[in-house]
């Protein structure tokens, strides 16, 4: 199911045991509490959403996968399917959120860590990894967005080109959890720096945003806080969607 031809993924950000919203990645400033995250992937289930992207922040910050917290998400969340992401830095991280029942990985730290680690991912799982690249300031973040690298975001795009990545999740970290527009420029760079299909994140509030994000060429959009506030209805974007 799209709307209006744009794929929208609700998010799930687990920090410990809790469903939350952070602003710019900020683990001190949570501005959601939304309770058991189980509980809410199952919401967005029946809302009728057939994707559902889930973020372990606590994952992000140390680089440690929780497969136990993927299984219980993916039960909860059946029959949509989990995009994960947080804490997958090797590829046996990656075949554990696999096993764990995740449909699709996102990697980030990883696969900007060593050269050859993007082909190495790509050529390993295919369709079933995607590749974050996470801008703030002009640079690509890594590490839970808590160190910048030399990247631009164009040159991360244009090298997981080149490595075979099939697809990518592009966050403009400034505006994550801001509700304040999506940095639709920095997407329409990724999209033809890379020639992929892309998903859109941060800032997104509103169905304007969304059709910016569809206008700028992305594949889909990942939305957050927007869901969780009312902003936007997931019973009119998932269940009512034109198909």
């Amino acid at each position: 199911m799209t709307w209006h031809g744009l794929q929208v993924l609700p998010a799930v950000d687990v920090l410990g045991e809790e469903s939350v919203r952070l602003e710019q990645g900020s683990y001190d400033r949570v501005t959601v509490r939304a309770g058991d995250p189980a509980e809410r992937a199952r919401a967005f289930a029946e809302a009728g959403a057939p994707l559902l992207h889930v973020v372990d922040l606590d994952g992000a910050r140390t680089g440690r996968i929780r497969p136990a917290l993927v299984a219980r998400l993916v039960e909860a969340a059946a029959p949509a399917v989990l995009q994960v992401s947080g804490g997958a830095r090797s590829p046996g991280d990656v075949e554990a959120l696999l096993a764990a029942g995740a449909e699709r990985v996102v990697v980030g730290t990883a696969a900007f860590a060593a050269p050859g680690a993007l082909a190495e991912y790509a050529g390993a799982f295919g369709e079933r990894v995607l590749v974050a690249v996470d801008v703030r300031d002009g640079r690509v973040a890594v590490e839970g967005w808590r160190r910048e690298t030399g990247l631009t975001a164009e040159d991360a795009a244009a090298r997981c080109a080149e490595a075979g990545v099939a697809r990518l999740l592009c966050t403009a970290v400034e505006r994550d959890g801001m509700l304040r527009g999506p940095d639709v420029d920095l997407l329409r760079r990724v999209v033809d720096a890379s020639g992929l299909p892309v998903l859109a994140a941060g800032g997104i509030a509103s169905e304007d945003d969304l059709r910016a994000v569809a206008n700028a060429g992305c594949e889909g959009a990942v939305v957050g806080r927007a869901l969780l506030d009312g902003r936007l209805s997931a019973a009119r974007l998932f269940s009512t969607a034109p198909r």
